[in-house]
């Protein structure tokens, strides 16, 4: 077993999960219900920026339905906005968890595990 290898790999991994976690928090995702009427920005995290509603969504005439209507589309974009995320994730970090080996305590994959290093 080489240590010194084996060290270069996991700061080389290292690098690389501190580099797809800047790229999450960089990244924007948007989600959108009623056509486009409700629109809501996300960052590669998961956290929502930003929401938009198109002025056409609110009806002056029944606001109590209106009122809603629009929670119930914006909790729409949301949803849509959080699938997106969850495939941008897995996108930057699934590549990293499988170099991790995946059979490691917690990893939730069966198998694997850091080469040279049993048990692990």
């Amino acid at each position: 077993m080489d240590m010194q290898a084996l060290l270069q790999q996991a700061q080389q991994m290292q690098q690389q999960l501190m580099e797809a976690q800047q790229q999450l928090d960089e990244a924007k995702v948007e989600g959108t219900s009623g056509g486009g009427l409700v629109k809501v920005t996300v960052n590669g995290r998961g956290s929502v920026e930003e929401i938009k509603i198109d002025p056409q969504t609110i009806d002056a005439e029944d606001t109590e339905e209106t009122a809603q209507t629009v929670a119930d589309m914006v909790l729409a974009a949301i949803r849509d906005a959080e699938s997106s995320v969850e495939e941008l994730q897995q996108e930057k970090m699934g590549p990293l968890a499988e170099g991790l080996g995946g059979g490691m305590p917690g990893g939730g994959m069966p198998g694997g595990g850091m080469p040279g290093l049993p048990g692990f």
